[in-house]
């Protein structure tokens, strides 16, 4: 992973492949070897090398690559004299939002399960290594012959002072102490992100489409419930004066899931638990029963390797 100081030496811009409130995306042929990348151009003015070493999105990518699920980070790329910013990073096909975009069939459970067991390798790694996402949701999780989690735009360390920034993730994937606090939450929003995106794959619709925070948490109860007052007490750090909600039993998750086995809902509800000290880890999703299947393949290939 290089610190280079011009882009125009040694890529071509082939086109735009995304846009985002803070950078854009390109896709990028390299003159060296003659490969595809995709080409994170930054927004902001840079002033320092310092400026761009202490970007949390940098620094996260080099502590957390190589790994299998991780969106690969090849060169930083940096124009000193115009104050920008790129960062090079590997060509994935499309994200699980496109993937899910206007089908009609779902994907077989194989696929799913697949899936789902990347995903979880993507975040027990990062959580292990001190770090959490921040912003898990179907444009930032990147397929191509593997599954990787990328944008690390908005990550923290697991281990860095509360409150947080408080608006923070996409709305649909917001945990509900994300959604309650001042910024009083941690690692666990992600797996709660990572549950939605769970349904979203498997039944092509989102969980809980709220059209703002408080749709947000009226959808989330209509779902799995109010929470008992033991639960609303944990969130100490209220933005919302008074926890009074409306009682609601919850429907629980809509039987649009007809691919999803007895296994995949009892990880799905292991990962949406309102209270995210009962929530579900990562490395507890990967020994999940619903992963048995994969271990008896990921067993075999050890063996035979």
């Amino acid at each position: 992973m290089k610190l280079l100081e011009e882009l125009s030496r040694i890529e071509s811009i082939v086109g735009k492949i995304g846009e985002g409130t803070f950078s854009d995306v390109l896709k990028m042929l390299s003159i060296r070897d003659g490969k595809y990348y995709a080409c994170k151009h930054m927004k902001q003015h840079f002033e320092s090398i310092e400026q761009v070493n202490n970007l949390r999105e940098i620094q996260a990518l080099r502590r957390l690559n190589p790994h299998p699920n991780i969106l690969m980070l090849h060169e930083v790329v940096f124009d000193k004299k115009a104050g920008s910013l790129s960062l090079i990073c590997e060509l994935m096909d499309m994200n699980i939002y496109e993937l899910i975009r206007g089908r009609r069939k779902p994907l077989p459970e194989k696929k799913i399960i697949n899936y789902m067991y990347q995903l979880c390798k993507s975040l027990d790694h990062i959580h292990r290594n001190g770090i959490f996402h921040r912003d898990v949701k179907p444009e930032n999780i990147l397929i191509k012959s593997t599954l990787k989690l990328g944008d690390f735009g908005s990550c923290r360390s697991i281990y860095s002072k509360q409150p947080y920034t408080e608006y923070i993730s996409t709305r649909w994937y917001r945990a509900p102490e994300c959604l309650l606090t001042d910024g009083y939450y941690s690692y666990k929003m992600d797996m709660w992100s990572a549950g939605c995106v769970f349904y979203e794959i498997t039944s092509l619709q989102p969980l809980f489409p709220g059209s703002n925070e408080l749709d947000q948490i009226s959808k989330i109860h209509d779902i799995i419930g109010t929470p008992a007052n033991k639960t609303l007490n944990k969130f100490k750090q209220s933005r919302i004066v008074s926890f009074d909600f409306p009682f609601k039993k919850g429907t629980g998750i809509p039987p649009l899931v007809h691919n999803l086995s007895p296994k995949g809902f009892s990880l799905l509800y292991a990962m949406i638990k309102y209270d995210p000290d009962e929530r579900i880890a990562a490395h507890q999703a990967l020994q999940h029963p619903y992963f048995q299947e994969l271990w008896q393949v990921i067993s075999k290939f050890n063996l035979e390797n």
